[in-house]
């Protein structure tokens, strides 16, 4: 499928190897627990895809990036799902780069990322029903040269391999109300445990776990506050990381859907007009992300950006949704029950829905936005 090649083109011209490497190890140790993708990934610098070149990364813009998460989400879509946590955390640092820049520490953090090839786990809100994603799971309690972090992220992606973990909090403002703040947090730190939690095989070699903070101590210098005050919308720096988390989520499972579809054609299930069809609708989800990340590497930004973006994202699941379920269907019920790679691919597509915002929180606001009368909010 013209398309996808040119999507794994892009992925071996920034990470080279991957996919060759994925590709040898079979589908039920891919996605499982402990599957080696994520070390994969490491080797071949995917921590460092999306880091500016002035910071020692591969300087993918968000078009060459979304197509190399189609790729990887076509081989793995548990890789696809914990290495957009690891780029979301990461533009989210280099977002901040300009607030840290008194204490020098931009250079160093997104160096080490890059040169190392750490990776960098979220803990944004997340996986809690009705739960906002400003909404913070942890709190902040002053001491002497910093913070005691206690709460607890779950799920949790890279888990067990996470070198870095961001986490969103609130902590006293200046006026003693509180803000939202990132703090920065090195996984060795001292209270820091994971404990089982995903339960599905589905997407499980994503390490979707609990990672726990009891009385973990930050340094004043790792916390960085923000402009949003919880229960607010997103200020600057949330919303660029949002814009890059929305897309590469999407592009991630349009990368699972993709698997189905292309076996389809391959294999020439169904009339020309049905194959044409479930391609086309495809096809449809992929230009609609390709043109909102290009619109976001020509500068669009702040509120409108977000507001595209997430129209994007609704309209791509309900794609992908009816893609998937055609190309399952031309398959067949052979191709079904003769491996796993159907039945798990078409029960990996579904999991998009089940990402923040949901549509149900974002309705309301976005309808204002559409209408003129108001922005779109997150909360």
């Amino acid at each position: 499928m013209r398309s996808l090649d040119h999507a794994r083109e892009t992925c071996e011209g920034y990470l080279p190897g991957l996919l060759d490497g994925l590709a040898r190890v079979p589908l039920a140790d891919r996605e499982a627990p402990g599957s080696p993708a994520i070390e994969l990934f490491r080797k071949s610098r995917g921590p460092a895809l999306v880091i500016p070149t002035e910071y020692g990364g591969l300087g993918a813009g968000p078009l060459e990036a979304l197509r190399a998460l189609r790729a990887i989400g076509a081989a793995s879509p548990s890789l696809a799902v914990a290495s957009t946590m690891h780029h979301f955390s990461v533009a989210t640092l280099f977002t901040l780069a300009d607030s840290l820049q008194k204490s020098g520490l931009e250079w160093a953090l997104l160096e080490a990322v890059a040169q190392e090839n750490l990776l960098v786990a979220s803990g944004f809100a997340e996986g809690r029903t009705e739960q906002g994603i400003l909404s913070p799971t942890m709190s902040a309690v002053p001491v002497d040269g910093g913070y005691r972090v206690n709460g607890a992220k779950k799920p949790c992606s890279l888990a067990h391999s996470m070198d870095l973990l961001t986490a969103a909090l609130t902590v006293p403002g200046e006026d003693g109300k509180p803000e939202l703040a990132v703090l920065l947090i090195p996984s060795t730190a001292e209270g820091i445990t994971r404990h089982p939690f995903w339960g599905s095989r589905v997407l499980a070699g994503a390490e979707s776990d609990e990672v726990r903070l009891t009385d973990v101590f930050v340094e004043e210098q790792l916390v960085v506050r923000t402009e949003a005050r919880e229960g607010d919308g997103l200020d600057e720096l949330q919303t660029v990381g949002f814009l890059w988390f929305e897309l590469l989520i999407s592009a991630g499972y349009l990368g699972a859907v993709s698997t189905l579809v292309e076996r389809a054609l391959t294999e020439k299930r169904g009339s020309a007009v049905e194959r044409s069809a479930v391609a086309c609708r495809l096809e449809s989800a992929a230009l609609l992300l390709e043109t909102v990340a290009q619109r976001i590497a020509d500068g669009a930004s702040g509120n409108e950006a977000l507001a595209e973006v997430l129209i994007a994202r609704y309209a791509v699941q309900d794609a992908l949704n009816d893609a998937g379920a055609k190309a399952v269907e031309l398959l067949g019920g052979m191709a079904f029950i003769g491996g796993d790679e159907v039945a798990y691919y078409a029960a990996a597509y579904h999991c998009l829905g089940f990402h923040p915002p949901s549509r149900s929180r974002t309705a309301p606001s976005l309808l204002d936005y559409l209408e003129g009368t108001g922005p779109v909010l997150v909360g």
